[in-house]
């Protein structure tokens, strides 16, 4: 489904610019940018659901000398 962004006249014009000189559609690039926000964002929102987890008592950290121990690792 397309979708259209407007974007400030800066970056439309450095947008533009960047496409010129590396042969590449602005499309091309506003795609990657997206992307990777993207995982930034869900890593960021997971990492949040997961501290407001551990800081209710709904999950627990575990030490290096536990996991060692659980996977048989130890020394």
């Amino acid at each position: 489904m397309p979708t259209s962004v407007r974007l400030p006249e800066d970056a439309e014009k450095r947008l533009d610019a960047l496409a010129a000189t590396t042969g590449r559609s602005k499309a091309f690039y506003i795609r990657e940018a997206v992307m990777g926000y993207l995982d930034d964002l869900e890593d960021m929102y997971l990492a949040e659901r997961r501290l407001e987890d551990l800081r209710a008592g709904r999950s627990r950290t575990y030490s290096l000398d536990e996991v060692e121990q659980e996977l048989g690792l130890e020394n």
